[in-house]
């Protein structure tokens, strides 16, 4: 639908200087994770008359904004996509500024939808719903981010988290009819409801996760 040819000089500066950046962020949002997002977005934009440029370069930069920290990152992504020198040799003005804004509003938490199909195409690439793999991430981010809790404060903290963000009601939304995520959602909500189950996952992975720490 739309415009399908990437630019390879865009591609190679991604690959050389934006998705290595993200080698030093936490474990659900290392290389392998902008990568996905990509691959993930490049899909949607399939079904979309949209520039194929400007979805990579909104997929490559979302998270960038990690570096400065995780609350206002998706903020801060905005702001490093605006400042950054190369963009310009590819993208006008105002190009720049709806990529910038499809950072900005990728953000599963965020209060309102994305402001274009650009952002939606992020917000929703980036959800990534692999229940296992959810289960996971959201593990290991409580080790790392609060190093200090025992094993059962972990998995309150694991449990109201899952419920707060992919339970009924939860605040994670999605956009684009044509993505993966649906089934793979209310996979993960029938997992979640069924809570003795849930324990047993969740022993295994926090045992996989500390061992030898």
């Amino acid at each position: 639908m739309g415009d399908f040819k990437l630019n390879n000089d865009l591609r190679r500066y991604v690959e050389s200087e934006i998705i290595p950046r993200y080698s030093s962020f936490d474990k659900a949002h290392k290389e392998d994770h902008a990568k996905s997002v990509i691959e993930e977005a490049l899909r949607l934009a399939d079904y979309y008359d949209v520039d194929i440029n400007m979805v990579y370069a909104a997929a490559a930069f979302h998270d960038t904004g990690l570096v400065e920290g995780r609350e206002t990152h998706h903020l801060v992504s905005g702001r490093i996509i605006r400042e950054d020198p190369r963009l310009p040799e590819w993208f006008s003005g105002d190009q720049i500024e709806t990529i910038a804004q499809a950072a900005e509003d990728h953000r599963a938490s965020g209060k309102t939808p994305p402001r274009s199909i650009y952002g939606k195409i992020i917000a929703e690439s980036d959800r990534d719903i692999i229940p296992m793999k959810i289960l996971r991430r959201t593990i290991q981010f409580g080790l790392e981010h609060y190093p200090e809790l025992d094993k059962e404060a972990h998995w309150k903290r694991f449990v109201e988290h899952l419920h707060e963000k992919y339970y009924y009601g939860g605040y994670l939304k999605l956009y684009i009819p044509e993505s993966k995520n649906a089934p793979k959602l209310e996979e993960l909500r029938k997992m979640i409801a069924d809570e003795v189950k849930l324990r047993v996952l969740f022993d295994q992975m926090f045992e996989e996760e500390t061992i030898g720490n």
